[in-house]
Formats: C-alpha cells, structure tokens, sequence
C-alpha cells in the first residue's frame, strides 16, 4: 500500500495542480487569509475596475471545509486522474486545453444572468465528470455503497444527490452544459463527419514542459 506521499507524486501533472491549488485556496479562506467576496466572479469590478483576476481565482475556490468541498476534490481525484492516464494519457496540452476552454464556455455562460454563480470551480469539476461519464459510459460506479450504475448515468446521479442534499444544482447544470460542448466538438461533430476540427491551439504547448504532449 502506497503512502499519502507516494500517492501524491504518483498523480499527473493537471489534476493534481487542480486539486492543491482549490484545496489551497479553501485552507488560506479557513484561515480568514482573505475575503471570497474579494476572488468570486462578478463581471461589475471586472470591468470598471479592472479586477480581472477574478476571472481565474473563482474556479479555484469550491467551497468551505465540508463534506461538499471534500466530494468535489475527491471527484478531482478519481474522474479527472482518469482522464488524464485514460484518453488524455501522453496529451497533456489537450487535457490543459480541455480546462482552458471549460472555463472560458463557463464564463460565457455566466454572463447570463440566470446562470451567474460566484464560483465556477464547482461547475469546472462537473465538466470533468461529464467528459468522464461520456469517455467511460459503461464503468460501472457505486455512489455509497447504495446505487450501482453505469459511468454514462453518474453526472445525474451526483445531481439527483446535490437536489436531495438541498445543495444548488445550478453550478451543476451548467457545468454538464460545458462539458457537452466540449465533447460535441472535441468527439461527436469529428464523428458525424464534421468538416471542422476543434484542435488544441498552438499557444499552449510552450507553457507545458516538453515532455508533456504532442510537438508534431
């Protein structure tokens, strides 16, 4: 058996720089470090007064401690390293592509106003469990040793969980909307016969080491 530091060097490169960097943020807002107000998305001091770091901070807040914020780094943890060894293995530039453009349809989004929330990190992890669930439609899950079903069902599962739980199922919603655009057009448009190839840009392999990804 793997000790917690053997398990932590053993994990890839985007999610485990995902899940410290939330986990860092809820422990530096534990310890009254910082208002969250000053990091949640609002699109009034974006733009007239240039706050535009919140653009990036609120998808790394998911929350106080709690049993929430401790599902939503566990499914960092499980469905997102199971992208990044599975489908997303020695492609490093597109998963971090996949992150780049999940936040940036989030934010599109959230310039509705109905589907406005202050923290899009929980919608982030949606998107990942999504992409996951259409990647591996048929891994059977066990949600707490109760219901047994199938990878394709586990989005709405978590959903159902979220509605009964009495937690907001907006973040959610939004995140499985993000998470089908990208799969539209990353895997069924190419699939349909599409003539338009949704490739990761060029601009974002010189940020990644050269070991991970593609330089063909």
């Amino acid at each position: 058996m793997s000790t917690p530091a053997e398990y932590y060097r053993s994990l890839p490169p985007v999610s485990k720089t995902y899940g410290v960097a939330c986990l860092m943020t809820t422990s530096a807002y534990y310890l009254q470090l910082y208002d969250a107000r000053n990091i949640a998305l609002d699109y009034g001091p974006v733009f007239k007064s240039l706050q535009v770091w919140r653009l990036i901070t609120n998808f790394f807040f998911l929350g106080s401690f709690s049993l929430p914020f401790a599902v939503r780094l566990i499914m960092i943890a499980k469905y997102g390293v199971s992208l990044e060894r599975g489908p997303f293995d020695k492609r490093t530039a597109d998963y971090v592509w996949m992150f780049i453009f999940g936040a940036f349809s989030l934010l599109v989004i959230a310039a509705v106003p109905f589907f406005w929330y202050p923290f899009m990190g929980i919608s982030l992890v949606f998107m990942i469990v999504y992409v996951w669930s259409r990647e591996f439609p048929n891994a059977r899950i066990n949600i707490y040793g109760v219901v047994s079903l199938k990878g394709f069902y586990l989005p709405w599962a978590l959903l159902a969980l979220d509605l009964i739980f009495g937690n907001p199922i907006k973040p959610d919603i939004v995140g499985m909307i993000a998470g089908h655009l990208y799969y539209f057009l990353t895997v069924l448009h190419p699939l349909a016969g599409g003539k338009f190839k949704f490739k990761t840009p060029l601009w974002v392999y010189p940020f990644l080491p050269r070991s991970y990804g593609h330089y063909d």
